[in-house]
């Protein structure tokens, strides 16, 4: 047995995005203990630039010891209860995920559909609402990361509130890439994952609750159905000054990574990232267009950071290409997903990778594996 040495790649996917070395250096730092007084000043640290980047200034804001996954299930589980009636919009992959949250956990799930590539139909959800009165969550994809397609998280989350209901958001693909503003659009529960626009490797996922989302919590009449994820127990340790209560073992690298993937969004300014990723993807648009590639997703639905891209007609085996251009050009871009798999390929600009060098990188290597 002989020490693991990944290659070099450049990562075009979906995620993980490209992890900048200063990110590395931050996570090869010496490990200290989990409940280490420094340590602890980090954690709040973190907390405060996660706010900052969620646009929110709700306390229960932290990152969860898991991928996005367990943010999600994070959501569900303490905000779901048996018996109790979800809307839930599933237009791609991660909305059908929210489904399976919602029955896991108890619920019963009324489903709002639409076609992959296509936003969150408004009237639809209006509909569901009328006829389920008693739902009191609304559960939606921000950006869907199957289909690289935006919904419209300002109307859904008003149409939750006019229904006295709470608003639970996937923001995955979306935290530090588009515009997500938590408090003025009155998200209740959103979860993220540290590994696409934020630039650091998979393993963490933060998640924010609202004042509303948190007392729902406070009054549930059953306990929740996951210990790690019970945040009645879980923010013992994160909340609190002074000594924090036990409750796991975080992973203190990962949230050494985290944290400087935070200073360099702050260094960076917000909108700034935002607008860095609206301006390479016209980039590669172009290039794609150039070269005969379309899109799936309509333009003003269409998310910069993940684009769902049609290759040409001409092309009979397209995971053939992925391959060539991971192994010949250390290029990695991702396969459809569900009802789309073989049918697109799913191109990402997030964080670090939405970079010209990247962009121009990628586009000579399409042009020559595409001849």
């Amino acid at each position: 047995m002989q020490s693991f040495h990944p290659p070099v790649r450049t990562l075009m996917g979906p995620g993980p995005s490209d992890v900048p070395e200063r990110i590395l250096q931050a996570m090869a730092q010496p490990t200290i203990g989990h409940l280490d007084p420094v340590f602890i000043e980090m954690m709040d640290e973190l907390k405060a630039m996660l706010r900052q980047a969620f646009c929110t200034d709700n306390a229960l804001t932290f990152p969860v010891s898991a991928p996005g996954s367990a943010g999600m299930e994070c959501c569900f589980a303490n905000l779901v209860e048996p018996g109790d009636e979800v809307i839930v919009c599933i237009n791609g992959v991660f909305g059908g995920r929210m489904k399976e949250n919602i029955e896991r956990m108890g619920g019963k799930a009324i489903l709002v559909e639409d076609a992959w590539g296509s936003p969150v139909c408004l009237q639809k959800v209006e509909d569901a609402f009328l006829a389920h009165p008693k739902a009191r969550i609304l559960a939606f994809v921000h950006a869907e990361t199957s289909t690289g397609v935006r919904s419209d998280a300002r109307a859904l989350c008003a149409l939750a509130r006019e229904h006295g209901a709470l608003s639970l958001v996937d923001a995955v693909t979306s935290l530090g890439g588009i515009e997500l503003l938590v408090d003025e659009w009155g998200i209740d529960a959103v979860y993220s994952g540290s590994q696409k626009c934020l630039s650091c490797p998979p393993g963490l996922s933060p998640v924010s609750f609202s004042d509303a989302a948190a007392q729902k919590i406070m009054n549930r009449k059953t306990k929740v159905r996951s210990w790690f994820l019970d945040l009645s127990l879980v923010m013992a340790y994160w909340q609190g000054d002074g000594a924090r209560t036990y409750h796991h073992t975080a992973p203190v690298n990962a949230m050494y990574g985290l944290h400087e993937s935070l200073v360099m969004l702050h260094e960076e300014g917000l909108q700034n990232a935002w607008a860095r990723h609206g301006k390479m993807h016209l980039k590669l648009k172009s290039g794609l267009e150039e070269l005969g590639l379309g899109f799936v997703v309509k333009e003003p639905y269409r998310l910069p950071q993940l684009n769902a891209v049609k290759f040409p007609g001409f092309v009979t085996d397209e995971a053939a290409i992925r391959r060539q251009l991971l192994q010949q050009h250390n290029i990695e871009i991702g396969a459809g997903l569900g009802a789309l798999a073989g049918k697109v390929w799913r191109i990402g600009l997030m964080g670090a990778s939405a970079s010209d060098a990247n962009i121009d990188k990628c586009l000579g290597a399409l042009k020559q594996v595409l001849k």
